[in-house]
């Protein structure tokens, strides 16, 4: 089992009409997808986390692999079964 811990890159945007909006993406993802937006730098960060799982759990699905690079983008852990793990971000 792996853990799998991708730097996510949060900038301040703007929406279509000029408001003041949160631009969040994984840059090793990126490329698939995992690029949002929102109102807030919290709902930005809730939405990029949601986008994540989302690619995941259909990479999983389908059978590919998650990137393990580029270095400083992605860190990838063994995880053990004797030793489980939780993640919190807070």
């Amino acid at each position: 089992m792996k853990t799998y811990h991708f730097k996510v890159v949060v900038e301040p945007d703007e929406d279509a009409q000029g408001n003041p909006a949160w631009f969040a993406h994984i840059p090793a993802l990126e490329s698939i997808g995992a690029a949002t937006s929102g109102r807030t730098r919290e709902e930005a960060l809730r939405r990029i986390n949601e986008v994540v799982r989302m690619i995941v759990q259909e990479s999983i699905e389908d059978g590919k692999p998650l990137p393990e690079g580029p270095q400083g983008s992605v860190e990838v852990e063994e995880v053990s079964q004797q030793e489980p793990r939780i993640a919190v971000t807070v």
